[in-house]
């Protein structure tokens, strides 16, 4: 496996091992590892246009705690292989194509000396869609942790349709590859104030994601594709409608939460034995990411869940 490039100094831990992956569809992957499996092994997936780099803090934890903690760049984001015409904006070809993404990212492991200890999944925002899929389709982990999971997006119903009929119609007439409404080739990252923004309450950690874009414009990502959002709003249907899996499993949403819908989070829980759903007053959509007390709590639930099984 080659070598891939990494951002220590904006990662705020050790620097990650980070290598090239190819897919079976050949798309160029980058993935990450941090830190030597005494305990485990911790699996990352991530939101929609975050970077490996992103998780150097949430990894220095994990790994202090015994942990190896591997996580990887979707095709179309951070330093993997962009998948539409314009490589700021969000895109992928079918949301199924990022269950090739964790067969690629699985099938490294064992060339990285990662076949010992158990397996546990952390899944956040579409990271949390593409994990659902995959327990349900047997990814072998003990338990899994979800992070605010995009399960469902934080739209009124009349929003919703509206969204629905776009999606289909740009469908139709070959317009996949222009901007959702509302979004640019800017990430949020570059244009949202620290005042009133849905990530967190926490200045250190938003100057944190912040400087990892501004410093690396390479890492950073628009907004998504009409395409990948209708997608994406199918996915979420097919899954809210799927049985879930039998395992440990905790999801976390904050009481401020104002990019998924917690409703969605709701309904999946409700249905799922040895799961558990945990509100999280006042905390927004970063909760890993939030200030110090929410911060912590999620952390040691995490931990806790991992320990337990």
């Amino acid at each position: 496996m080659d070598a891939a490039p990494f951002h220590a100094d904006v990662a705020g831990h050790e620097p990650a091992r980070a290598f090239w992956l190819q897919t079976d569809d050949a798309v160029r992957l980058r993935m990450a590892v941090w830190g030597k499996p005494a305990r485990g092994t911790i699996l990352i997936f991530p939101g929609r246009t975050e970077a490996c780099e992103k998780y150097g803090l949430l990894a220095a934890e994990f790994c202090a705690a015994g942990f190896c903690v591997v996580t990887l760049d979707w095709r179309g984001q951070g330093l993997s292989q962009r998948m539409g015409r314009d490589p700021r904006m969000g895109h992928v070809g079918r949301f199924s194509d990022y269950q090739r993404d964790v067969a690629a990212l699985l099938a490294a492991l064992p060339k990285l000396g990662l076949t010992e200890g158990a397996r546990y999944l952390l899944a956040h925002s579409m990271g949390g869609a593409i994990g659902l899929r995959a327990v349900q389709q047997g990814l072998d982990v003990r338990g899994v942790v979800f992070s605010a999971p995009m399960w469902g997006l934080a739209l009124s119903k009349p929003a919703r349709l509206a969204v629905l009929a776009i999606t289909a119609a740009a469908r139709r007439l070959g317009m996949g590859q222009i901007y959702t409404p509302g979004y640019s080739a800017d990430s949020y990252l570059d244009s949202a104030p620290f005042e009133g923004n849905v990530l967190t309450h926490d200045p250190e950690m938003f100057a944190y994601l912040k400087r990892q874009v501004d410093g690396y414009p390479d890492l950073g990502l628009g907004g998504p594709s009409l395409h990948w959002l209708s997608e994406a709003l199918h996915e979420m249907a097919e899954l809210r409608a799927t049985p879930v899996p039998q395992m440990p499993a905790l999801c976390l949403v904050g009481g401020a939460e104002r990019v998924v819908d917690p409703a969605a989070m709701t309904d999946v829980m409700a249905r799922w034995s040895g799961g558990h759903l945990a509100r999280l007053p006042g905390l927004r959509h970063e909760i890993f990411y939030e200030i110090p007390r929410g911060r912590n709590q999620v952390i040691d639930a995490t931990l806790r869940l991992f320990a337990e099984v």
